[in-house]
C-alpha cells in the first residue's frame, strides 16, 4: 500500500508532521509523558544524550541509560494527542517514509507512560505508584479503528458500563496493558488495577465547579466496582488510547502513575518533584 501525502503527512525535512522526528531519532523503548518539562527530568538520568528536539508540545530526548538506548517523548494532554503520537511513532518504525510504503519487517516498540493521576481508592495514599492493568476509556479514539477487543476487555467494559449506568450517548471501551511490561514494573511498591481514562479534567472526572454535573456519584460508583480481583484505581487522561492503539499495531504498552490526589479523601499533593524523580528512576531500572 502506498500512502498519499494527505494521509501520511510529512514536514519539509521528511519527518513525521507533528512529532518532527525521523526514524533514527527514536529508540525501541520509549517513555511517554504528558508534560513536556518531564522529558528533561528523564534524560537527566541518561549516561549520554544523542538527540534532542521539540516541535509544538512534542519533545523528544534519546540517549542511553546504563547502556540501553531509550527515548523520552512528551505527548501533551489527552487521547487526541495520543492518536497523533502512537500513529506517528508507529510510522517511524513500520513505514518507509521516502517510498510511503509499509516496511516488510515490522518493529515492536515498548511504550511506557509515566504520568500523574487521581487515586479513587481511599486506602492508597498520595504519592502511591498506580500500575494500570487495564484502561477504561471514556474517550472515543478507539472507536475510529477496526480494533478487535479480547473477551476480558469486553467483559470489563460491559460490567463497568452497567455498574455506572451510563446513557447510550457514552460508549466506553476497555483496553489491556502489556503483560510483558506489567511484569517488569510490578513490585511491592506498586498497586495494580483498572485505570479510567477521562476525556477531560473537570466534569468527566467528577469535579463540579460552576456548571455542576449530570452524574454526581460517578467517583463513588467507580470506587465500589469490582471485577474478579480488580478495583478501579485511578483517573488519568491518556492510557486507554495508548493501550488500544499499541495492541492493534503490535506494540507493548503500559502506564504507571504517581498518585498526586486521593479523590475520596479530597487530598492533593503539596509537591511531588522528589517523588516523580524516584518514580522515573524506578521505571528506568526495570525497563533496561
Amino acid at each position: 500500500m502506498k500512502y498519499p501525502a494527505s494521509e501520511l503527512v510529512l514536514d519539509s525535512k521528511g519527518n513525521v508532521y507533528h512529532l518532527g522526528l525521523s526514524p533514527e531519532n527514536i529508540a525501541d523503548t520509549i517513555i511517554l509523558v504528558g508534560d513536556q518539562d518531564r522529558v528533561s527530568l528523564i534524560s537527566a538520568f541518561f549516561d549520554s544524550i544523542e538527540h534532542q528536539s521539540q516541535h509544538r508540545e512534542f519533545v523528544c530526548h534519546t540517549g542511553t541509560y546504563k547502556g540501553k538506548r531509550i527515548s523520552a517523548v512528551s505527548t501533551g494532554i489527552g487521547t487526541d494527542n495520543i492518536d497523533i503520537t502512537i500513529n506517528e511513532l508507529d510510522a517511524l518504525v513500520n513505514i518507509d517514509l521516502e517510498k510511503r510504503e509499509d516496511l516488510a519487517e515490522k518493529r515492536s516498540l515498548q511504550l511506557i507512560r509515566i504520568g500523574t493521576c487521581g487515586i479513587l481508592q481511599p486506602e492508597f495514599p498520595v504519592h502511591s505508584y498506580i500500575l494500570s492493568s487495564h484502561a477504561f476509556g471514556l474517550d472515543n479514539v478507539a472507536h475510529f479503528y477496526p480494533i478487535e477487543f479480547n473477551e476480558e476487555e469486553k467483559a470489563i467494559q460491559k460490567a463497568l458500563s452497567t455498574h455506572l449506568n451510563f446513557p447510550e450517548t457514552i460508549q466506553p471501551y476497555c483496553s489491556k496493558a502489556s503483560e510483558l511490561l506489567l511484569s517488569k514494573l510490578r513490585s511491592e511498591k506498586t498497586h495494580e488495577g483498572i485505570t479510567v481514562t477521562s476525556s477531560g479534567f473537570y466534569g468527566p472526572q467528577g469535579r463540579s465547579l460552576r456548571l455542576g454535573l449530570k452524574n454526581n456519584q460517578i467517583n463513588e460508583r467507580l470506587e465500589d466496582f469490582r471485577f474478579d480481583h480488580l478495583k478501579v484505581m485511578n483517573f488519568e487522561m491518556e492510557s486507554s488510547a495508548i493501550f488500544a492503539l499499541a495492541n492493534a499495531m503490535g506494540h507493548e504498552a503500559v502506564t504507571i502513575c504517581l498518585g498526586v490526589a486521593n479523590r475520596p479523601k479530597m487530598e492533593f499533593s503539596k509537591g511531588y518533584n522528589k517523588e516523580m524523580n524516584e518514580l522515573i528512576e524506578y521505571v528506568l531500572d526495570r525497563v533496561i
